[in-house]
Formats: structure tokens, C-alpha cells, sequence
């Protein structure tokens, strides 16, 4: 995704991350250093892989990569993959090994997501998954999730003993 299969040229441009991609970014980059230090590289190929995806439709998209996300990808490479990332390092304009560039920085600010989705269930079985603000309250995802489209029709005629709210998880509804 960082070089073009035709040309081998980098496909990276200066222009700054979208809010999407940075958050995907500083999730990638937290979860592939904890993985890393727990040494669960298995899981840091995963992270890696979801962020290739998206950095692909990204590419779709715009036509390349930002430079931020191509570099910090590069970097969590390294330690997996030395000899492919010091060639894409090399193919981003670098001169200088990144044997000796510090590992990316993720901030645990810019990796929270701004909704949730939670799942609904009625009578024991998920009727419908809402997304809500992230942070909301047991009622505004209690009243989101009886105002959805596809739970109203497993609440009429019926009498909602409880509803069991688990925030930014469930939300529980109980019916006689």
C-alpha cells in the first residue's frame, strides 16, 4: 500500500491524517506496542494488517498514503519484518537506517472512539446493535435502544419488566 506494485515508487503524500485514520493509527500503535512487550507478535501482525486495510482504502480513496501513517507503519514493521521495513524506510526518502528510530508513540487521546456500538436484546436474543456517543449514560442508551426501528416490533403487546443497561456493552430489555 506504501509502494505502487507497477512503479516501486512510495505512494505518500504530506498531506495531514483524517480523524478516522489518525485514531486507527494511535489504536495500531498502542495495541502493537503492548503486544510487542508482552511479545505477542502474533496479535501485532494482526493490528498491522488492520491498518494496512485501512490505509487501503485510504489509498482508494485519495490515491496515497499520508506520510505520518506510512512511516509510523514502517517503524512497527521493523522488529517483525527488518529487512522488508528498512526498504520501504529507504523508499520513503530516509538516507539513514531506522535501526535507530525510536518505536512510534501512540496518545491514548487520539485512539478513543467517538461512538460505541452496543448490542440490544429482548427476550434474551440480539434484536439490533446501535451506535450511541461513546461515554453515554445507561438512560440515552436505554432510550436509543427502545426507540430503534428493529426492537419495536419485540416490545408491542408486551410489558417490559426490566431493561438492564451495561454501558457502551448492552442493553437488556426484559419483557412479560
Amino acid at each position: 500500500v506504501v509502494v505502487d506494485e507497477e512503479t516501486g515508487q512510495a505512494r505518500v503524500s504530506d498531506a495531514p491524517l483524517p480523524a478516522p485514520l489518525t485514531r486507527t493509527l494511535h489504536k495500531t500503535i498502542l495495541g502493537v506496542r503492548k503486544d510487542m512487550e508482552s511479545l505477542g507478535f502474533n496479535t501485532a501482525v494482526s493490528k498491522l494488517i488492520e491498518l494496512v486495510n485501512d490505509l487501503t482504502k485510504h489509498v482508494a480513496e485519495h490515491g496515497a498514503v499520508p506520510r505520518a501513517a506510512a512511516e509510523a507503519l514502517t517503524l512497527m514493521l521493523a522488529p517483525l519484518a527488518p529487512h522488508m521495513a528498512e526498504e520501504l524506510w529507504q523508499r520513503l526518502g530516509h538516507a539513514q537506517s531506522l535501526a535507530r528510530e525510536p518505536f512510534p508513540v501512540g496518545d491514548p487521546a487520539l485512539a478513543v472512539d467517538d461512538t460505541v456500538e452496543i448490542a440490544v436484546q429482548v427476550a434474551g436474543k440480539i434484536r439490533a446493535r446501535i451506535n450511541v456517543p461513546a461515554g453515554s449514560d445507561a438512560k440515552t442508551c436505554e432510550d436509543a435502544a427502545l426507540a430503534h426501528p428493529e426492537v419495536k416490533p419485540h416490545l408491542e403487546g408486551k410489558t417490559i419488566k426490566k431493561v438492564i443497561v451495561v454501558p457502551s456493552k448492552l442493553v437488556n430489555v426484559v419483557v412479560a
